[in-house]
């Protein structure tokens, strides 16, 4: 008999969002990242949960009905995580007239059933607070509702739940061979070591790695539908003092967020570029953020510039190619293809995906996959991920809990590691009385305490685990700061 019923190859939002949906309905489930949980794409997104307004105009209607409609279903999974959030779309002369605008958000408005987040409304930009940074030439807009996310620790507790089901996760190991007969077997290194497991069924859920995975480790044909398109986007000071995002229309048809980000800063993003190259090399060129800068300033009063930038990060997707010529047109829907021959392992690739429909696609994949398996009725929609088993709207209120029970806490710190963590707070801060109790600060509230919490449960082996995944705080820490984590972490580990 086979290790595992299932082996997923890939620790980004669809891999990990696949382990726990399997783990759950009782399926042995090994889960294997060549780096760190979503080093990839999935910590390289917008940072949104949203249906795709702009989808809309290429008849994309289930995909952003599914995708509305998943926006509150995550809302209650995960409240610390995921957050309503109102955007401002400055009406504007380009290639969307506002008759067409106020069309798809009335459509937006509707497709997807909601019952938190509030409709669509018209503002006077002249006389409105979310006027006041944008260019007096634009004189009304409108305000729609989706919603923003975490996205690395949006992986991390799905990764987290799935481990909690049973599911192996091993982070750091490399598939470097697949064997195929009647079941998988599974040549894995990990920190130098070699190992073999053996499935039933494997998933390639690599992202933009899918096609080396298929054709180089697992020996198929490469996919012939995959097509690689980058994104990159700028993080610089706060633009703006309020809490919404803005949404703009760019003249080529593309459009460009610019989002209240971590307190104190603004993210914008993003581009479409056709990628060819190796995916864990990508960062943002010289052009983009050119072209970002630009499309800011067209709308903007205080403009900004590449010494403006605080952050830049890219991110490869890998999308099933429908032919588009424009790579921004390219289908964000996912796609599921299995491959099943007589008396051989099954193996099904993942193309596309949106961090939003994650919970769907794995559904999905358990569609593909149920005549392997004894039929189990699906759950992840109604179970909240670690730490979110509380309303959606009481997040201030555990703020505050959190204050009282460790009154020690700044407000900003307490935010913070609500924010993160949830319920499980009291896991990261245990009975402490005091902030020396936590130890070390490291920059920014980040403390020892803190730090091996995310060693021992969340798989964080180096500083940018922590810094860039686990949390943001590479946005506030020195270059020194960093490094005395780095050597602490070490310790740590060697212990």
């Amino acid at each position: 008999m086979a290790d595992y019923d299932l082996a997923i190859v890939g620790g980004g939002i669809n891999g990990a969002g696949i382990a726990r949906d399997a783990a759950g309905r009782g399926l042995r489930v090994l889960l294997v990242e060549q780096n760190d949980l979503a080093s990839g794409t999935s910590s390289a997104s917008s940072k949104l949960i949203h249906g795709g307004l702009r989808y809309l105009e290429h008849n994309a209607f289930r995909l952003v009905r599914e995708a509305l409609a998943e926006r509150e279903v995550l809302l209650r999974l995960a409240p610390h995580l995921v957050r309503p959030m109102r955007f401002v779309l400055p009406a504007s002369p380009g290639p969307r007239s506002a008759l067409m605008i106020r069309i798809g958000l009335f459509l937006y408005d509707h497709l997807g059933g909601k019952k938190i987040l509030p409709s669509t409304r018209t503002l006077d930009l002249t006389h409105h607070e979310m006027g006041y940074p944008l260019n007096r030439r634009y004189r009304y807009g409108f305000e729609y509702s989706d919603c923003s996310v975490d996205d690395s620790r949006l992986v991390v507790l799905n990764a987290i739940d799935a481990a909690a089901r049973g599911a192996t996760i091993r982070p750091r190991t490399k598939l470097i061979r697949a064997e195929r007969s009647d079941e998988w077997r599974l040549i894995l290194t990990n920190h130098g070591s070699r190992e073999v497991a053996t499935a039933r069924v494997l998933v390639n859920a690599t992202g933009p790695w899918a096609g080396f995975v298929s054709e180089n480790v697992l020996r198929l044909s490469e996919p012939s539908h995959l097509r690689l398109v980058k994104g990159s986007h700028i993080v610089v000071p706060r633009m703006f003092t309020h809490d919404r995002a803005y949404i703009l229309q760019s003249p080529d048809g593309r459009v460009i967020f610019v989002l209240p980000y971590e307190r104190d800063f603004t993210l914008i993003g993003t581009t479409d570029e056709d990628f060819a190259g190796d995916p864990a090399s990508v960062s943002p060129d010289g052009a983009e953020i050119t072209y970002l800068c630009n499309s800011v300033n067209n709308y903007f009063r205080h403009d900004i510039s590449a010494s403006d930038i605080k952050w830049a990060y890219a991110g490869v997707r890998s999308l099933y190619d429908d032919g588009s010529k424009k790579p921004e047109d390219v289908t964000r829907d996912y796609h599921l293809t299995l491959d099943e021959r007589f008396r051989e392992a099954p193996v099904l690739t993942v193309y596309g995906g949106k961090i939003t429909t994650y919970r769907r696609l794995a559904e999905a994949v358990w569609d593909k996959l149920k005549h392997f398996y004894h039929p189990r009725p699906s759950w992840t929609g109604r179970v909240p991920l670690p730490g979110g088993d509380f309303a959606w709207d009481a997040l201030d209120a555990k703020v505050t809990q959190a204050q009282e029970t460790w009154p020690f806490l700044a407000a900003d710190q307490a935010q913070r590691l609500v924010h993160a963590y949830g319920t499980r707070l009291d896991r990261v801060l245990g009975a402490a009385k005091s902030a020396e109790e936590l130890g070390t600060d490291f920059g920014a509230g980040l403390t020892e305490a803190e730090v091996r919490y995310l060693m021992q449960h969340e798989w964080a082996e180096g500083a940018d685990d922590v810094l860039w995944r686990r949390t943001k705080l590479g946005l506030r820490v020195s270059d020194a700061q960093k490094e005395a984590l780095s050597r602490f972490m070490a310790a740590a580990r060697a212990a």
